[in-house]
């Protein structure tokens, strides 16, 4: 199956270009704003917590996509070509981000808006997660727009053939597995979750479970960083960082359940 190219560029302005992948990061937080509005409007959000303070959330998110994507893909999978070249990090243009990154960046950036309005950072994480899932299946949707993280060798039916492989070899579209299941079904889940009062911790916890094992099993279908390869027990970069997502995760649900549970009476 041929690569149905989309132009990257959705909109073109004498030198000013807009491409789709940044209008999928807008959507994104479009999204999560609007998500957000509602469940503050059905109080499924921390107590006191405004349309303002939602505001604040979305920008202080913003920066923690950004700068802990960039860093993060900067320190987990190029490190050593970024220390020869340090000025070269600024080149976000050049493309290069991490969803794992963005994620310690998001967690420091809740940590610092939790701590400004003296609210606690589980309570704001089981509010945020929910609006999270649809940012990133849009996010998926632009890195296929734009003919990248390709999947591996197939020969099922709906392989793909993207020119940006040069081998001409169907792959898998494994950025549309993504979307799907980091995405579309993640959204399911925690939102599906979340529609109920739960222990404080355990909304976050499901995200980060669910997420490190969509990723998990997805990075099987999904080709290796050419510069990394597979590395330790046959896994990608992608995997290895998401492990510990699982495990945390399943320790916060644990410890969230336990922390909420009556002490037994004597």
């Amino acid at each position: 199956m041929p690569f149905p190219y989309i132009d990257p560029i959705a909109l073109q302005v004498g030198p000013l270009a807009i491409h789709w992948y940044g209008l999928m990061y807008l959507a994104g937080f479009g999204l999560a704003w609007l998500l957000g509005r509602w469940r503050i409007q059905h109080n499924l959000a921390p107590a006191g917590l405004t349309l303002r303070d939602l505001e604040d959330i979305i920008f202080y998110g913003v920066l923690g996509v950004v700068l802990g994507g960039r860093l993060g893909y900067v320190l987990f999978y190029k490190f050593d070509d970024y220390l020869a070249h340090p000025l070269s990090i600024f080149e976000v243009w050049q493309g290069g981000m991490s969803f794992h990154g963005g994620l310690i960046g998001v967690t420091l950036a809740m940590l610092f808006f939790a701590r400004r309005r003296g609210q606690p950072l589980l309570a704001i994480g089981d509010f945020i997660t929910p609006l999270i899932p649809l940012g990133l299946a849009a996010g998926r949707l632009g890195n296929f727009i734009n003919g990248e993280l390709w999947g591996r060798p197939t020969d099922l039916p709906w392989g793909m053939i993207f020119p940006g492989a040069q081998d001409g070899v169907p792959r898998h579209p494994s950025q549309l597995y993504e979307m799907g299941l980091e995405g579309f079904a993640l959204f399911i889940l925690v939102w599906w979750f979340a529609r109920r009062p739960r222990p404080t911790g355990q909304v976050g916890a499901v995200f980060l479970m669910g997420y490190g094992l969509f990723r998990f099993l997805v990075e099987f279908t999904r080709e290796p960083d050419d510069f990394l390869g597979l590395l330790a027990g046959g896994l990608s970069m992608g995997q290895l960082l998401s492990l510990p997502m699982i495990l945390i995760g399943l320790a916060l649900f644990i410890w969230a359940a336990r922390r909420s549970s009556p002490a037994p009476t004597r």
